[in-house]
């Protein structure tokens, strides 16, 4: 699940955007306090169960994590630090998924940072983390293992406005921009599962606008490379602002996603997505 978090009078508030910010709608009493209420009555000690290992919020499967995804909408060095300390009652109950000396331990809940999250701020302690970055999935293009595409090699990649390749190298100056994936992250960054969790794109940044209802050939280069870095890197491949109209073109979409391994779903229509039509 997903919460958009605003920084503003010392607390953090929830929603789309600053019109929909109320007073009672903080990251604390959305999501905090319905966490820790569902997840001490998932972990009760009673006679039959003494509290070894622990339970998740899915009754079909205990032991699957909760991915909370926060995407910051303020400035991630004042925000961060205000979304770890609201995090407490979850970190100090030991439901967080965390790295200590290099090594995954898997809890209920996975805080993933996105948005102006800080990369730089996150990863800062090396032997300890409960947080982990939404990497940028556009940098992490690796062609077929033995290629000699050239085009391939080049990173290609399309422009939104005309769908006309563009066949320069990615620039160190695309790599320091600001937003999801690019905050606080140098020349010398690198995405691991020991630091990141997604590596996610926009759609239409990543491949170009999609011309008579299908994908080309090219475009689906692009989503199996990136697909393919990402999962290189033990991460998962997540896409957002797929297209949603016309039907037959979000369906095609889904479809190429999931074929090529895709591992999220960027979806509005739970219903359509789950009857599996497409």
């Amino acid at each position: 699940m997903e919460a958009d978090v605003w920084l503003f009078d010392d607390d953090l508030y929830v929603g789309h955007n600053t019109a929909s910010l109320t007073r009672n709608r903080t990251f604390t009493s959305l999501y905090v306090n319905p966490l820790v209420e569902l997840l001490e009555h998932q972990n009760t000690v009673t006679e039959f169960y003494n509290g070894n290992g622990w339970h998740g919020v899915f009754d079909a499967d205990h032991h699957q994590t909760l991915t909370l995804l926060i995407d910051l909408k303020t400035g991630g060095a004042e925000t961060w630090p205000a979304v770890l300390s609201q995090l407490q009652p979850l970190r100090e109950r030991g439901w967080l998924s965390f790295i200590e000396n290099n090594t995954l331990h898997k809890r209920p809940v996975t805080v993933v940072g996105t948005g102006n999250t800080p990369f730089d701020l996150l990863t800062k302690n090396s032997t300890y983390r409960d947080a982990f970055f939404d990497a940028p999935l556009d940098t992490m293009f690796e062609p077929p293992e033995g290629s000699d595409d050239q085009t391939s090699m080049s990173k290609e990649r399309f422009d939104a406005g005309d769908g006309n390749a563009d066949n320069s190298l990615s620039s160190p100056l695309r790599i320091m921009e600001v937003g999801q994936g690019h905050e606080g992250i140098d020349a010398n960054s690198a995405f691991s599962a020991l630091n990141s969790y997604y590596a996610s794109v926009n759609f239409k940044k990543a491949v170009g606008r999609i011309w008579k209802g299908r994908l080309s050939d090219k475009q689906i280069k692009i989503i199996q490379g990136q697909i393919r870095g990402a999962h290189k890197r033990g991460l998962k491949a997540r896409y957002w602002g797929t297209p949603s109209w016309p039907l037959g073109l979000r369906n095609h979409v889904w479809d190429v996603l999931m074929e090529e391994g895709a591992d999220i779903l960027n979806v509005d229509d739970l219903r359509a997505a789950t009857r599996l039509a497409w």
